[in-house]
């Protein structure tokens, strides 16, 4: 773990040089103040050396402001070092839920990758700024006064280095103990971020129901469960920096009685070496406490550091070969060919031997009862997730020969559940291409009967549509996600329809939007609604995750069997 939280230091050599030189400049000038200590007490004072005096406690000076322009440097070039390398984890991380399949987002909360983005990613950048510089002057500091202690007098150097194996052992002992407990606070955190998430997106369902005591219990419940971790992890810290505390603080009494003790025997230790060794003892707690201090901050630290590590170990299930290819021109030609696919955490088959064709530039639709797997083979087109058995195939090409990118720039996709950023108008329109000009934009607004609504509106394509497009009606999002499908121009469409929910008007303007958005292209339709089942060339009818019957609307109605069933009593 520690090897790969190093590799972040690379791209900042040379602020890491600076704050770590800084910090070294600054121990070494600390460690040479009892030293002139020593000298004034036991050869200028004795001998009455008033030039000694001064020029000593001129260095003094010297040194001390010496000392705060290291300090100054070191703070302000450390912390910005860690802010850097914050700010490429982040991207990093970022970049890497970008690869990640649905498979992953389909198990995981939003509030722990939110925790994790955050919370976590500060913590650790406290930590890359603290850990080089905390150890480095810490080290010098105990090194330096060690070596200036065993030169000035042996037997109280030797009696000065009893306490340093205990004060470390502790340390080291206990940190384990410490780390488990900030592991388990970071996850009831996360937990705490979800639910706060989840009660927010859904507070329209917590008001219509009366719901707002059943989410203040759950909230409760996760709240107190993060309570009780807390509360145990500081029963731990509280033990551990009581006992570091009277390690410490015994250390001053050891030197004292040790240097007494010495004295009382008449051994070769003089009131300026006592001093000397009291002032060093002052100078090594100091890097003790710091360390102290950071081995909270490491644990917390390293606990982040683990999380984040375990989604970056996670590999997307869905890749390109390696001579993953594109081909021009797309005409839209779609095959499956005895296609079989259920989602990782099912043990039941949604789609079962699914076979199919869909000619270039036709208009077909598939129709079925909810749960009979319809939005689940337009999901597979795109690979958003990949078949275990059978090959998808587009004007001949398997599409796992095709690269992502290439697959699903050439695919638009109008949603069931329309999701728009939250942002402008203009934004979430141009989002299907954000190089379209003006006049592109406003093509496309017009082809999805959106355009004359936005220009009623005070700031026109500006206007903020709020988180997921609250401040709109369903009918408008669907028509802003239709233009930004026009605005991307693609010789492939799909259209999960969801239209049962809005007004005659909305629905109207929608099917003459999508008249025009069919037109010379690839489109699958899944059917909710009888007025586009009649519009579509041809029609596959599912059932329990198989194609049950295929043919015309006519020629369905004929048969009188399934399609015939579900048309009569309106099912879908």
């Amino acid at each position: 773990m520690l090897k790969r939280f190093i590799k972040y230091y690379r791209p900042h050599r040379g602020l890491l040089s600076v704050a770590l030189t800084a910090a070294v400049i600054g121990a070494v000038l600390t460690v040479l103040i009892p030293a002139i200590t020593r000298r004034i007490l036991d050869e200028y004072i004795p001998h009455d050396n008033l030039n000694g005096i001064i020029q000593g406690l001129a260095m003094m000076v010297i040194l001390i402001a010496l000392t705060t322009a290291m300090s100054y440097i070191r703070v302000k070039w450390g912390h910005i070092l860690g802010v850097r390398i914050e700010f490429d984890m982040r991207a990093e991380f970022f970049s890497h839920l970008q690869k990640l399949s649905f498979n992953y987002f389909d198990n995981v909360k939003t509030g722990h990758l939110m925790s994790r983005i955050s919370n976590d990613l500060n913590q650790i950048a406290e930590v890359a700024h603290h850990a080089p510089e905390d150890l480095l002057i810490s080290g010098s500091l105990i090194t330096g006064a060690f070596i200036a202690m065993f030169h000035f007098n042996v037997p109280l150097a030797i009696i000065a280095l009893v306490p340093l194996p205990l004060l470390v052992s502790w340390g080291i002992f206990y940190g384990g103990s410490m780390r488990r407990g900030f592991r388990n606070v970071r996850k009831k955190i996360a937990d705490i971020n979800s639910s706060v998430e989840n009660s927010v997106q859904g507070i329209r369902e917590v008001k219509s129901y009366a719901n707002e005591r059943e989410e203040i219990d759950k909230f409760r419940l996760v709240n107190v469960s993060f309570r009780s971790a807390k509360e145990k992890m500081y029963g731990i810290m509280a033990v551990f920096f009581s006992v570091m505390s009277l390690l410490i603080e015994s250390y001053f009494l050891i030197v004292i009685a040790g240097g007494v003790i010495l004295i009382h025997f008449g051994q070769n230790v003089t009131s300026g070496d006592l001093l000397a060794f009291v002032l060093y003892v002052y100078f090594i707690l100091n890097p003790i406490r710091r360390l102290v201090d950071f081995a909270e901050q490491f644990q917390q630290g390293a606990a982040c550091f683990e999380r984040f590590i375990e989604v970056m170990d996670i590999e997307p299930d869905i890749v390109d070969r390696k001579d993953a290819y594109a081909f021009d021109p797309v005409y839209g030609r779609i095959t499956f060919e005895n296609v079989r696919f259920k989602y990782s955490q099912s043990h039941d088959w949604i789609l079962k031997e699914i076979t199919l064709e869909i000619p270039a530039h036709k208009t077909i639709a598939i129709v079925g009862e909810s749960g009979a797997g319809k939005s689940t083979i337009v999901s597979l087109i795109p690979r958003f997730y990949e078949p275990q058995q059978g090959i998808i195939r587009i004007d001949g090409h398997d599409i796992m020969d095709l690269k992502q990118k290439f697959l699903r720039e050439n695919i638009g996709i109008v949603q069931q559940n329309v999701f728009l950023f939250d942002s402008t108008i203009r934004d979430n329109i141009m989002y299907g291409n954000p190089a379209a000009t003006e006049e592109q934009l406003i093509g496309a607004a017009q082809k999805a009967n959106i355009y004359d609504y936005i220009q009623s509106l005070p700031e026109g394509f500006d206007t903020l549509v709020g988180e997921r497009g609250v401040k709109l009606s369903g009918g408008q999002k669907q028509r802003i996600s239709i233009a930004r499908v026009f605005l991307k121009d693609p010789p492939v469409f799909i259209f999960d329809e969801a239209t049962s929910s809005l007004d005659s008007e909305s629905e109207t303007l929608i099917q003459q939007s999508l008249t025009l958005l069919c037109r010379d292209r690839t489109t699958i339709i899944i059917a909710h609604r009888l007025s586009t089942v009649k519009n579509a060339d041809y029609l596959y009818v599912m059932n329990h995750g198989q194609i049950v019957e295929h043919g015309t609307h006519t020629e369905l109605l004929e048969k009188q069997d399934y399609y015939h069933k579900l048309y009569t009593m309106n099912l879908f």
